[in-house]
């Protein structure tokens, strides 16, 4: 047992640079380049997070219905944006909240061109163990074999999965902000566009995609709610606040080799939950598991906070949320794991905002800034609030729910961080103090 205990007490130290120095010699660095929080999806509306006087605190996160009881000899086209590039890549799939096995047929992977439209020469089938298909068991996260594919930094891929027979309802993240593509019917994954496909925006069973990357290559996660995952943003340009981030990591030679993987949920909360598991009950699927991480980004607790003071009985205090965020911080530092305390936004005028929730939210932030139990400090809500207001958001930045941000408030949100915290030339007296 001693000797097992060694190289963890010098992971905890040394972090991610233990974790590389440690590999077996040959053994490929993998670090996630896109990934997505996952949740089951939902055949009923879901129940609104404000009273049903108030206007919605959320967009609703059901996805659309055509995806709603699954699949069935039908095949799926997804996209996502990559952060950083690499030639040698894998996906991840996962039946993390599906309660029956489901049969994946086969799979491809390639470059986005448009819409449907892949570019030519780029497709990639995808096997598993050496089989086109496999069968994803409930719970299971499982790894495709990798392939071959030159893939810049910052590129849209596509992966198509075909289903052959009923898929019950998926395993889903309900707001890609990409288009999804669904075929009528048939093994569609090898064609160059998808013929009269139905349209939605979520993404089904897919988890993650990595790449072998260099030694020194690392992952920051982004973990939230509806405001990291990139509500309000226009759909189709990158603009949730992760991607214009990870679009500056991608454009800034130091730190062109730290990958973005966006692990926000609509309507999430930290304490109960409410879209998708909690926070807490997340933290080590969505956050320790993923390749590669070395950062994660905490913004969470504004959907308990507005819910708790329009319900009594789910009423929260600040302390149970800073005890929440002090539980992240010991979990993440475990693994070697720095964490990004990021303050949470204005949003008096949304639905579910009160006076009492307000106060909350101030005591959190205040303790986000002031205790240094975070190795860096993004304050958000100095990015994005009304000066001649510091309770609401600021005009120009709100698209009319006074909750989300819109494009140019994210983008200040991403601007907000200094790239010194990712190069250890972060501003003194912003870090941790030790």
């Amino acid at each position: 047992m001693t000797l097992r205990w060694i190289p963890v007490l010098v992971l905890a130290q040394l972090g991610t640079l233990g974790l590389i120095q440690g590999q077996p010699k040959g053994q490929e660095h993998w670090v996630a380049t896109w990934a997505t929080a996952q949740t089951l999806v939902r055949v009923v509306p879901a129940l609104p997070l404000a009273t049903p006087a108030a206007a919605p605190s959320e967009p609703s996160t059901t996805p659309q219905a055509i995806g709603a009881r699954g699949l069935n000899n039908q095949t799926v086209r997804m996209t996502v944006r990559t952060s950083i590039g690499g030639r040698r890549l894998r996906v991840r799939l996962s039946n993390a909240f599906g309660g029956a096995p489901v049969v994946l047929g086969t799979a491809h992977l390639a470059i986005r061109a448009k819409d449907s439209g892949i570019v030519p020469g780029s497709d990639r089938s995808l096997s598993f163990n050496g089989k086109p298909g496999c069968t994803i068991a409930p719970g299971v996260v499982l790894l495709s074999d990798p392939v071959e594919l030159n893939v810049p930094p910052v590129t849209e891929l596509a992966v198509s999965l075909y289903f052959p027979g009923e898929t019950g309802p998926p395993t889903t993240h309900g707001t890609a902000l990409h288009n999804t593509y669904v075929s009528k019917e048939g093994d569609l994954t090898a064609q160059a566009e998808i013929p009269e496909p139905v349209t939605t925006q979520s993404y089904y069973w897919l988890a993650g995609i990595d790449v072998a990357a260099t030694a020194d290559a690392a992952l920051l996660v982004t973990f939230g709610d509806s405001i990291t995952d990139g509500a309000r943003s226009t759909e189709e340009t990158n603009h949730s606040w992760p991607a214009l981030l990870g679009a500056r990591l991608a454009a800034n030679k130091a730190t062109a080799n730290i990958g973005v993987a966006n692990l926000g949920i609509g309507g999430n909360r930290v304490l109960r939950d409410g879209s998708g598991a909690s926070a807490l009950a997340r933290f080590d699927r969505d956050v320790l598991s993923q390749p590669g991480v070395k950062w994660v980004t905490l913004m969470e607790g504004i959907n308990d906070i507005g819910r708790g003071a329009s319900v009594p009985a789910e009423a929260v205090t600040a302390d149970e949320l800073i005890g929440a965020y002090k539980q992240f911080i010991a979990q993440a530092h475990a693994h070697g794991i720095q964490v990004i305390g990021c303050t949470l936004t204005p949003y008096e005028g949304a639905g579910y905002y009160r006076e009492d929730g307000e106060r909350i939210r101030a005591a959190l932030n205040a303790w986000i800034r002031t205790s240094g139990a975070f190795d860096a400090v993004v304050d958000f809500e100095a990015a994005t609030r009304d000066t001649a207001n510091p309770t609401r958001i600021r005009a120009e930045f709100d698209p009319g729910d006074h909750l989300h941000p819109n494009d140019a408030g994210y983008k200040a949100m991403a601007d907000a961080f200094d790239l010194g915290i990712f190069t250890g030339k972060h501003a003194a007296g912003a870090a941790k103090k030790r």
